[in-house]
């Protein structure tokens, strides 16, 4: 499995992105895609995660109400809405990829993409 994250960029707070993450190699029907992300001198952090079969979505509070993550089966990519962004929104966001697991722990996700960096100016 490998992933390829597109999308990151800059905008200012109150503004919106929306990053994606292609998942090639074969996807299991309990396979999961999450989304975590890095602030400078910060730990990765857990964002979001997505069910493949059936479609559960999963938040951190932090972000609750403001993203979306959804995926396209047919191009075996999942997304991520980022409406009114805020500052301490910038961060590398990392998309991760797991054939059960769905939760907020970054060592239990197996496939790693490589990062792309969302930033939001005050």
């Amino acid at each position: 499995v490998q992933l390829g994250e597109s999308g990151g960029g800059s905008v200012q707070a109150g503004g919106s992105l929306n990053v994606s993450c292609e998942v090639s190699g074969q996807i299991f029907p309990h396979s999961v895609t999450a989304w975590f992300r890095q602030a400078p001198g910060k730990e990765r952090e857990f964002v979001a995660s997505i069910i493949w079969s059936g479609g559960s979505e999963y938040y951190a509070d932090s972000v609750k109400g403001r993203f979306t993550i959804s995926r396209d089966n047919a191009k075996s990519t999942v997304y991520l809405q980022m409406n009114s962004l805020k500052p301490e929104d910038t961060a590398v966001y990392y998309c991760a990829a797991d054939a059960d697991y769905y939760g907020t722990l970054l060592g239990r996700y197996n496939y790693w993409g490589r990062g792309t960096q969302v930033t939001v100016s005050s």
